[in-house]
């Protein structure tokens, strides 16, 4: 092996240590579906949602949901169990125009933490 090339391959293998040490050092979290109990619109594309009583969660959209800032209500759909522990686990489910459903993908997903909370504005608390 030439020189250059076992120091990519070490330099590759530092990152690839480092990656999987960070992915250890937060561990995946996960919520029921049926625990949310609260949600507040940030925009088309970002929403908070309120899991049981201290946590919050951000969820990112795949793309613009627009009629979701005008809903009383949505639903959160779970795939495969009533678990959402990544983005792929979960489906937002809001009415549309003329009583259509609309879902919308969710693109990434992450818990707040206390701090975060407390300085979300008010209107973006759940």
């Amino acid at each position: 092996m030439k020189p250059h090339s076992l120091t990519l391959a070490i330099a590759a293998l530092t990152l690839l240590t480092g990656a999987t040490a960070a992915a250890a050092k937060s561990p995946r979290t996960c919520f029921p579906a049926r625990n949310v109990s609260n949600y507040a619109v940030v925009n088309e594309t970002t929403l908070n949602i309120r899991v049981g009583v201290r946590d919050v969660y951000q969820l990112n959209l795949m793309g613009i949901c627009p009629d979701i800032g005008s809903q009383n209500r949505i639903a959160i759909k779970s795939r495969g169990s009533s678990l959402v522990c990544s983005p792929l686990d979960a489906t937002i489910v809001a009415e549309g125009p003329f009583g259509r459903l609309q879902r919308c993908e969710v693109r990434g997903m992450r818990k707040l933490t206390p701090e975060e909370i407390a300085l979300l504005p008010s209107r973006e608390k759940p």
